[in-house]
């Protein structure tokens, strides 16, 4: 059900944000990643790195929220205002993690959609809850933010002595990461996750969040599976996770899915592969889902 409308301040924006970080770190279980009662594929992290992370970030999403709504210029202008706020908050991130990377995709797209939302909002004049034509519009400014995103980023490549393991695979695979889904205004979320939570937003939200985290690792372009394993990894990790969907739906046990995601999380821990990606994705669809009031 809808909630009322409320007051719309950069202060409770950046507050759903931080929820969002919070929850995603918070379900479980998750195949290949930290929650609290596995730290997934990786030795460096656990759930706590993700409490302090998110703690780190959170001065800056409302900021980030702030910059849109006092903006007064072209979209690629803010986006050069919000990279240069967004590259602060992640030294902030890891400071506070001892140089451990858990939010920096995150912080990306955070920093991207919520200013987009800042000045949406002002300009519109809209409240709480969004609308779906209101998030639409969001995707749109953020497509218009990062126009040429890629092409600008990735310049030159070829001479470079040292990349990325995301420049690597863009050279190699012509994979285009969270920076592609950025330049298209976030398709997954417009087209896919969010279709799916304003559907069931009726359902129980762990059971709900946890089919949609398979429904992502199924079709995500995840950069971070395929950087640990190649693409032959990343193309069994989707094929198990559609199994999965074809076994489970919103009607399922809880426990069996549990169960299921469980054995899922043992073999990618045992394969070093964590969807990334996905969990970005995810944490961001949550966010939406708050903006519009889906729960």
């Amino acid at each position: 059900m809808k909630e009322q409308h409320k007051k719309t301040t950069p202060k409770v924006i950046g507050e759903f944000a931080l929820q969002a970080l919070l929850y995603e770190a918070a379900l479980y279980p998750k195949p290949g990643l930290v929650d609290p009662t596995s730290c997934g594929a990786h030795v460096d992290m656990n759930y706590f790195t993700f409490i302090d992370s998110s703690a780190a970030l959170d001065p800056y999403l409302s900021e980030y929220v702030h910059l849109g709504t006092t903006h007064d210029g072209t979209p690629l202008q803010l986006f050069e205002k919000v990279r240069t706020l967004g590259q602060q908050a992640e030294l902030a991130m890891l400071s506070q993690t001892n140089g451990v990377n858990t939010h920096k995709g995150a912080n990306f797209s955070f920093a991207l959609l919520l200013s987009a939302t800042g000045k949406i909002i002002h300009d519109q004049q809209l409240k709480i809850p969004f609308s779906k034509e209101d998030t639409s519009t969001v995707f749109n400014y953020v497509k218009q933010m990062t126009q040429g995103l890629l092409s600008k980023d990735f310049s030159g490549l070829a001479k470079k002595q040292q990349l990325s393991y995301g420049e690597k695979l863009y050279l190699e695979h012509g994979i285009v990461g969270i920076r592609g889904e950025a330049e298209l205004g976030y398709p997954t979320l417009k087209n896919k996750t969010l279709p799916f939570l304003r559907q069931h937003q009726t359902s129980d939200l762990r059971l709900l969040f946890l089919l949609l985290l398979l429904h992502l690792m199924s079709t995500t372009e995840d950069s971070n599976v395929i950087n640990r394993g190649g693409i032959i990894a990343w193309q069994k990790v989707k094929k198990q996770a559609t199994e999965l969907l074809e076994m489970f739906s919103l009607n399922c046990s809880v426990k069996d899915l549990e169960e299921a995601m469980i054995l899922f999380d043992q073999q990618l821990i045992s394969e070093n592969l964590s969807p990334g990606g996905s969990a970005d994705l995810l944490a961001l669809s949550f966010f939406f889902g708050r903006l519009e009031g889906l729960f």
